[in-house]
């Protein structure tokens, strides 16, 4: 079947899974930008901060050069360290977790909800009671396992689905836990009229060139706290107390000082360039994805797959549209092998973080570990999503998934 398939689309350009947009507005900025003389962190940079600050209603923004970067200032913003823990989700990507071993922390990983995919709040919440104890003196939850101390919760906001932020707060609050939104996925989602980047302690956001945005590459810090503001922009640059704006500025100083052995972590003015144009079409961008999306559903409600779902009170940013195989005739490396024999792109989001080599190796965990995660990574499979996607394209991947699909079942 899917030699006949190949055979008729022989000719068909290859479809990725997902494309930026830039155009005109972005290139002219870029140029401009080099133009200036000032291509690294200056005033574009500040300005998409500004912007970007206000698009998600939070009173800070520091830019950085990836949402790694952001997710290891937030802890490290945080004094989280060597004696501490941080809980999370096993279905990400690494730098979610690796951040945490950056820190000399250790990652926890709590199953996953089987509809959303995001962390299963029953289970957070099983694991700091049963797992957990409060010392009243030290005034922290301590794991019994190891006796460190758990400090906070990264809520990875799955496929632009934001979590259940109100059982997470509602733990948060109840045990001292830093809450933050892992938001790779998620710039533009909507939880309870509240935009996600601000419903924790901080959020950290990539506008790799798959995201819902791009500046090629980088990413931001968002916070409601002057303090953890102040503290992530330091260690964006060395720990330097001045950057380089205000130091190589027309009436800036030469003098600066280090008050913290920081990062180099800076966004420059030429990735904010495409950042500022690209945050002015985000809302275009969104209606475009949400639509994607609905045509995906219409176009694939009748065939074994297992859709994403929609929890009330939310808006999804429609970063991914993945799907679980339910047949029994086709797994779900078939159907991938099948898409790509027809020059259709999907990938796989994720392997569960507690199957890869070193986060067995190190911190004892194993297969069986987490049967949510497990299963749903058996059978999942993202499809092309991406506002650059023709309606025509979209069609190419049903009929496809569809011919596939039925030819087995």
């Amino acid at each position: 079947m899917a030699t006949r398939l190949a055979a008729s689309w022989k000719e068909a350009p290859f479809l990725p899974l997902a494309a930026p947009w830039f155009d005109s507005a972005e290139r002219n900025e870029v140029l401009a930008t080099l133009d200036s003389d000032w291509i690294t962190t200056g005033p574009r940079t500040q300005r998409f901060e500004i912007e970007f600050a206000a698009y998600v209603g939070a009173s800070y923004a520091v830019a950085v050069n990836s949402c790694t970067a952001a997710l290891h200032l937030s802890l490290a913003a945080l004094e989280i360290g060597p004696g501490d823990c941080v809980v999370t989700s096993p279905f990400t990507f690494v730098a979610t977790a690796n951040v945490i071993v950056h820190q000399g922390a250790d990652p926890i990983f709590i199953d996953i909800d089987p509809a959303t995919y995001n962390l299963d709040t029953g289970k957070l919440e099983e694991f700091v009671t049963r797992e957990c104890s409060w010392v009243p003196e030290q005034k922290c939850l301590r794991v019994h396992s190891t006796g460190k101390r758990l400090r906070a919760i990264i809520a990875v906001h799955y496929g632009g689905h934001p979590c259940d932020m109100e059982a997470i707060t509602r733990i948060a609050e109840q045990f001292g836990l830093f809450v933050i939104e892992d938001a790779a996925h998620a710039l533009g989602a909507v939880y309870r009229e509240k935009r996600v980047g601000v419903l924790g302690d901080t959020a950290c956001f990539s506008f790799y060139p798959t995201k819902n945005i791009s500046t090629v590459e980088g990413g931001m810090l968002t916070t409601n706290n002057p303090a953890l503001a102040e503290r992530a922009r330091v260690l964006t640059l060395h720990g330097i107390d001045r950057d380089a704006w205000n130091r190589y500025a027309k009436d800036g100083s030469w003098q600066y000082d280090i008050t913290a052995a920081g990062f180099k972590y800076n966004m420059t003015d030429v990735s904010a360039a495409c950042g500022i144009h690209q945050l002015q079409k985000l809302p275009s961008f969104l209606a475009r994805r949400e639509e994607l999306a609905c045509r995906y559903s219409n176009g694939l409600g009748r065939l074994p797959l297992q859709q994403p779902t929609i929890s009330p009170g939310v808006s999804s940013a429609w970063h991914l549209y993945p799907v679980q195989v339910l047949s029994d005739q086709i797994t779900r490396d078939e159907l991938i092998e099948a898409l790509r024999a027809v020059k259709i792109g999907t990938s796989v989001h994720f392997i569960p973080l507690h199957l890869m080599t070193y986060y067995q190796r190190t911190l004892g965990y194993k297969r069986g570990d987490f049967p949510v995660a497990e299963q749903v990574f058996a059978r999942i499979v993202s499809l092309p999503l991406f506002p650059r996607m023709t309606n025509n394209d979209l069609e190419r991947v049903v009929r496809a998934v569809h011919d596939i699909l039925t030819a087995r079942c």
